[in-house]
Parts: structure tokens; C-alpha cells; sequence
């Protein structure tokens, strides 16, 4: 998978549970609620504010391991 800034948290949660760390350090700690598993990687960052591009790359290097 590769993750973009229009992903959903919760298909990047599907595929790989162990990001939820990269979500939590953005302070996103509400992983469960409905609501924040449609948003888009770049909704979240926004709401959060945080940047999107650094995530998407820590992200995916994660992922490619």
C-alpha cells in the first residue's frame, strides 16, 4: 500500500495496525471513533495541525519495511 494524502486513516489502519504510533505522536489518540477512520490523512493533519507530507513519508517508510 501506499499512502497518500488523500488516504483514509482507517484503510492505513486495516492494512497495518502498527501506525497507530504515527498517529498518536500527532496527536490523533481517538483511533477508534467512526468518525476519525474516514478522515483523509490530510483532514487529520489539518484538524491536528501538523503538517501532511512528513507523515505520508514516515508512513510509508514504515510500511515498506
Amino acid at each position: 500500500m501506499t499512502v497518500t494524502k488523500e488516504t483514509l486513516i482507517g484503510e492505513i489502519l486495516r492494512e497495518d495496525q502498527s501506525t497507530a504510533p504515527y498517529f498518536f505522536e500527532m496527536g490523533m489518540h481517538c483511533l477508534g471513533c467512526p468518525s476519525s477512520t474516514m478522515e483523509s490523512l490530510e483532514e487529520a493533519c489539518m484538524v491536528h495541525g501538523v503538517p501532511v507530507e512528513p507523515l505520508v513519508e514516515k508512513l510509508n517508510s514504515h510500511m515498506t519495511k
